[in-house]
């Protein structure tokens, strides 16, 4: 019975420091517990419920805007990157039917799912990793079965042609499939930690290319 009310006492003293106290301490042990919960609890559950370890991911570059973004004019978008499309037999009406059509910019966080090679199709966004510190968020335009195993080629939506290293990516590369965003640019919040050690090219907010 002194047992029970040790621990009743202690859970009852812990939870008036994390949630009700003020003082400077409280403010600090608030923090860290959410720190702990978020990192070894919620992040956990969540990778192992979407079976990806990125279920979030904050979208680090402009390769993906539409001038506008969430209130991008998709006509005014297509006309401008028609032609990289071209080689790739992609309409303008199959590009409209696509998730993400007016894309997405930088800040902003993506719900990330496991990517099913054989579930993938033109059009969906996945991650995947390319060898660099981040991976790469760009659209797949171009999915081939050779020799029994898929082979997918991506662009990013605001990119003047694609980058060598995603001509050929090999499943063993995808980390995982965006399927909505969470929110608009609430990454800025990490990012611009970061912002002074990007090269000038890449600091600031997006525009279309």
């Amino acid at each position: 019975m002194k047992s029970q009310n040790k621990i009743k006492k202690f859970w009852n003293n812990f939870w008036y420091i994390v949630w009700k106290d003020e003082s400077f301490k409280g403010w600090i042990i608030s923090i860290i517990f959410i720190f702990i919960v978020i990192k070894f609890m919620f992040f956990p559950i969540l990778s192992l419920t979407t079976g990806t370890n990125l279920p979030l991911a904050i979208v680090e570059s402009c390769s993906m805007y539409h001038k506008g973004n969430l209130f991008s004019n998709y006509n005014f978008w297509w006309t401008r990157h028609e032609n990289k499309y071209l080689d790739f037999q992609l309409t303008k009406e199959e590009f409209k039917n696509f998730n993400f059509k007016n894309g997405f910019s930088k800040g902003d966080i993506l719900f990330i799912i496991k990517a099913k090679p054989e579930k993938l199709e033109t059009g969906d966004v996945i991650i995947f990793n390319a060898g660099s510190k981040n991976p790469i968020i760009h659209r797949l335009i171009n999915i081939k079965n050779e020799n029994g195993e898929y082979i997918f080629s991506t662009m990013g939506d605001n990119n003047n042609g694609q980058l060598g290293v995603e001509k050929k990516i090999n499943p063993d590369q995808l980390v995982g499939k965006a399927v909505f965003r969470i929110s608009p640019w609430l990454g800025w919040g990490k990012l611009i930690f970061y912002e002074p050690l990007r090269p000038e090219t890449e600091k600031g907010f997006c525009d279309e290319r």
